[in-house]
């Protein structure tokens, strides 16, 4: 797998709690991936993409580092992404 559909990343990486809600956060257009606005919770990321995120009124940069093929826990979760800044 090369490529994942952004509200599948974020769900996998725990970053939302639910898929609908990562395809909510999309649409709001709170996500930048390499500092363009995505607005289709379609947009597919890819291993080396950077990802600006508002949520929880920060700002959160990461980098997609792997991708799963489910949900697992935590620990999985921080494996798939790089923290760039807080």
């Amino acid at each position: 797998m090369d490529r994942q559909r952004i509200d599948k990343w974020l769900w996998h990486a725990r970053i939302v709690k639910t898929r609908t809600g990562a395809a909510e956060l999309v649409v709001s257009g709170h996500v930048r991936v390499n500092s363009t606005r995505v607005v289709a919770a379609s947009h597919p990321v890819k291993v080396g993409d950077v990802l600006t995120i508002a949520l929880d009124r920060r700002i959160r940069i990461w980098k997609v580092a792997d991708f799963a093929e489910r949900r697992g826990d935590a620990t999985a979760a921080r494996a798939l992404y790089v923290e760039l800044a807080e």
